[in-house]
């Protein structure tokens, strides 16, 4: 019997944080990635391709929720079937041959290079140069042969671009954990996305009335169908003042009591939107 290989979208390039998680959930397919520069271009790719997949970080234990992401899966007609969580830890990489005292540069995305700080400040010889991605930069360093540079990166990264890792473990804040959608087109994530008895989460985003005690009174209700309220995330609506969208992630024991509370509180909020219901992630990968 023959499986069929799964594309899946990436925003950054190969070794990069979104690949490794990408290859971690789909650790037992045949998977080839498909590299996008940016998340909104991700999401068009998505849009131009309905056997695509993407995966896609929307939110990190750090730098807190990715609001764009969280926008563009809104806008966009894609579901989620499923969720990776993921510790985040950088390496400092160079050429093989290297040691830290013949680097003159580090280079790496802005927020990797923020959270190694302690880091990089024990070494002040080290000009840090901001790159558009961690791997990118392990990648450049590696095929133009960059004597003195270094990347911040991931070990996955590091590795696959045969560079000589020089220290493990040089992100300040340990507790450094990334959370990963799974995402795809309506009729691809009905073919593929979880089956009913594995479903225990999901995602919604809705607007409210401006009145008072409005997002009490929903809280209430999921309360009493034992909805347990995992993430709230509201951002202000453009051109409606004082109005917000909340982006909300319930987790439940029973399909049918979180059924019964979506239609329990749809009088009660505005433009529903079900992003995806799916398998919580039980584990969180090293």
């Amino acid at each position: 019997m023959t499986t069929t290989m799964k594309k899946i979208t990436i925003q950054g390039v190969a070794g990069c944080y979104h690949d490794a998680a990408a290859h971690l959930y789909f650790s037992e397919d045949d998977i080839q990635t498909i590299e996008c520069e940016t998340f909104p271009a991700m999401f068009e790719t998505l849009a131009t391709d309905a056997s695509l997949l993407g995966i896609v970080a929307i939110e990190n234990t750090i730098a807190g929720s990715l609001l764009q992401n969280h926008e563009l899966l809104r806008q966009s007609n894609l579901r989620i079937i499923g969720e990776l969580k993921l510790r985040i830890s950088h390496v400092l990489a160079a050429l093989p041959g290297q040691a830290i005292d013949d680097l003159s540069e580090v280079n790496s995305h802005p927020m990797a290079l923020m959270q190694c700080e302690q880091f990089l400040r024990r070494h002040p010889n080290l000009k840090i140069v901001e790159r558009l991605d961690t791997a990118g930069s392990a990648k450049e360093i590696a095929t133009d042969n960059l004597e003195g540079h270094a990347a911040v990166c991931g070990e996955y990264a590091a590795s696959l671009y045969g560079l000589n890792i020089l220290e493990k473990g040089i992100e300040t804040n340990k507790r450094n954990f990334t959370r990963f959608l799974i995402i795809a087109d309506p009729l691809l994530a009905s073919e593929i996305g979880p089956a009913e008895r594995d479903i225990d989460k999901a995602s919604i985003v809705f607007t409210l009335p401006h009145t008072h005690g409005a997002l009490s009174k929903v809280l209430t209700i999921l309360s009493f169908y034992d909805i347990n309220l995992s993430k709230i995330q509201s951002t202000p609506i453009v051109g409606r003042e004082w109005e917000y969208r909340f982006y909300v992630d319930v987790t439940f024991d029973s399909l049918v009591r979180y059924h019964q509370a979506i239609e329990a509180v749809r009088p009660l909020i505005k433009d529903l939107k079900i992003l995806g219901e799916y398998a919580e992630a039980k584990i969180t990968h090293a």
